[in-house]
């Protein structure tokens, strides 16, 4: 399944999102079809709720529900899913929100090594040995999430804005302490993610071993969609611990593609960042866990002889295979 948040493309910006499911270019509303799936003969005893969120607390009996809605809606004609009131909405007539708008939390790691040992030589030093004896993250800014719809604010005190390309994870069950065995059954799906950085602010930083902080926790972006891990088993490489996915990657920024990588070039995988995670805590539904850029996916790897910093008006596109395209415009910074 790919899900979606998602409001009519004329809705006001403070407009609640609420939960879809993509289908041959229409967003089916995930509380309609659910109702809809009941009176048509595929209901469940879960009703389907009108968030990523609440759904994702359902654990996998919500999953399961929301797929047999959809394998239903599979089999109905199209005009009949879009007569149904409220329920199929043309995807072009919509703005998509970030599949998880409100995440309990935002871990962010740095598990590609070829991004770790360019962006370090770009500052004449070498790798840090103990980088490949455990995976690390940092906590981004949960409240300043956006999606594939949604212009991303110039930071205003900064003059070095960079994007960071990575791939994200969700969490779909709680747990403690999880075994990277075991994690990969804790993933509800797979998105694109951007972690915007700026970098003078970031730089100034970490000069004092503290941080990232307010180079990096004015946005984070999120989407297209939620891909769930049975869209990806033909791709998968691996299991338990060692699991990954070969999926291309690839950046732009006004057209001009930077970024070429794969997903399966993780050094450390989904699962053992899971465990790192969920060390001595409880991970929740909905926390994304991020992969860290990947090689060549930001501005800082490549050198500013490559590509300038990003400016008000650029367009940067954040591609994944199976996984969509995250198209962010950089728009003006907000007047205080």
């Amino acid at each position: 399944m790919k899900i979606v948040t998602y409001v009519p493309a004329d809705a006001a910006p403070e407009s609640e999102g609420r939960a879809g499911l993509l289908h041959d270019e229409m967003i089916l509303d995930l509380a309609a079809l659910g109702a809809w799936a009941a009176r048509n003969g595929a209901g469940s005893t879960l009703s389907l709720p009108e968030t990523t969120l609440a759904l994702l607390r359902l654990g996998p009996a919500g999953m399961d529900a929301a797929r047999a809605a959809l394998a239903l809606a599979a089999t109905a004609r199209p005009e009949d899913l879009r007569a149904e009131a409220g329920l199929a909405h043309a995807l072009g007539a919509t703005r998509l929100r970030s599949p998880v708008p409100d995440p309990p939390s935002v871990r962010d790691f740095y598990a590609f090594e070829q991004h770790v040992k360019a962006a370090r030589a770009r500052r004449n030093v070498g790798m840090i040995p103990e980088w490949y004896e455990i995976p690390v993250f940092y906590f981004s800014n949960a409240s300043a999430v956006y999606g594939a719809d949604e212009s991303i604010p110039y930071p205003r005190l900064s003059h070095e804005l960079d994007f960071e390309l990575e791939v994200a994870a969700v969490i779909g069950q709680a747990g403690q302490d999880i075994r990277a065995d075991d994690a990969p059954g804790y993933i509800a799906g797979y998105m694109v993610m951007n972690d915007w950085s700026a970098r003078d602010l970031q730089r100034k930083e970490m000069l004092m071993n503290l941080g990232p902080a307010k180079g990096k926790d004015f946005a984070t972006s999120l989407g297209p969609w939620l891909v769930t891990p049975d869209e990806l088993a033909d791709r998968r490489i691996g299991a338990g611990k060692e699991e990954r996915y070969d999926l291309a990657i690839t950046g732009a920024i006004n057209g001009d593609e930077l970024t070429h990588a794969n997903v399966k070039d993780l050094y450390f995988s989904f699962p053992q960042m899971i465990e790192r995670a969920a060390q001595h805590v409880r991970l929740r539904p909905g926390d994304i866990i991020g992969s860290g850029t990947c090689g060549t996916g930001c501005i800082l790897e490549l050198g500013t002889e490559r590509h300038r910093w990003l400016q008000p008006g650029d367009v940067c596109e954040m591609s994944i295979e199976r996984l969509g395209t995250l198209r962010s415009r950089i728009a003006e910074s907000p007047i205080r």
